[in-house]
């Protein structure tokens, strides 16, 4: 369904008083480069570094506003997920332990600790440290902050608010994808504004489950997903994701890039 214009306005209040919007600049080498205009969305100027941010004050906003605010989060993440849950966390006084695969980001892991988080260190990829995390969660009574929800694709979903407002006439928006919260989120506020704009997500080459599965029309894992982009790094794709770009017709149509 076509996303409320009212409720996006909501979860705009939310996100900008915590934050003011990011820019986005035309970068003249890089569209020489490419060969046609090009920009380019700063999420890096976020308070965290990334666009996770967004999503997890719109999540954890709604909680704070349930009768039953857990008491405590838990997630796995391999730095900007996890980035986003402590510190969105804390801004409302609630603790988080964090799980992070073995050789993650030494940077990502000490933003974490310092944005408020317990750090544990469990698996060789994410896929382990969230099998791990999901275990805790229901040992120790954890409320399991997720990785994909459509409670943080509504907040992820400004920042394409932020770049369709502010670019006129963008022809596609290529837009990386980890679990499809941003894709996703792309995807609704290109429809709220009765866009056209092609959306085309782009994998990792090593981390190819997400390509693999819009190919065949199924969820397919891969056995590893060995890349430098760790924020890409999946090899296990999230169901919802998945039924949300094979439902996108112009994403069937182009399919998704490696």
């Amino acid at each position: 369904p076509k996303p409320s214009s009212a409720a996006s306005d909501v979860y705009k209040r939310q996100i900008y008083n915590f934050m003011k919007p990011t820019p986005q600049y035309n970068w003249p080498l890089l569209s020489e480069r490419v060969g046609t205009e090009v920009w380019v969305k700063h999420e890096n100027h976020t308070p965290t570094g990334a666009f996770k941010i967004r999503g997890g004050i719109v999540y954890v906003d709604y909680l704070r506003n349930k009768k039953n605010t857990p008491l405590e989060f838990i997630a796995a993440t391999r730095g900007n997920h996890g980035q986003s849950v402590a510190t969105a966390a804390s801004q409302k006084g609630i603790p988080s332990k964090i799980v992070v695969p073995e050789g993650n980001s030494i940077e990502k892991n000490r933003a974490m600790v310092a944005q408020g988080a317990e750090l544990i260190t469990y698996g060789k990829d994410f896929q382990e440290a969230f099998e791990y995390a999901v275990d805790l969660s229901k040992a120790d009574n954890l409320h399991m902050f997720p990785s994909f929800h459509p409670l943080l694709v509504r907040g992820v979903a400004t920042y394409g608010w932020e770049v369709f407002n502010e670019i006129d006439g963008l022809d596609v928006i290529y837009v990386p994808i980890g679990l499809g919260s941003g894709v996703c989120g792309l995807i609704a506020a290109r429809n709220l504004m009765g866009l056209k704009t092609e959306i085309v997500g782009v994998v990792a080459k090593n981390a190819p489950a997400y390509s693999l599965s819009f190919r065949d029309g199924r969820s397919i894992s891969t056995n590893s997903a060995d890349t430098v982009a760790d924020g890409l790094a999946c090899r296990v794709p999230n169901e919802t994701a998945l039924s949300c770009l094979l439902y996108t017709s112009d994403a069937a149509d182009e399919g998704l890039g490696v």
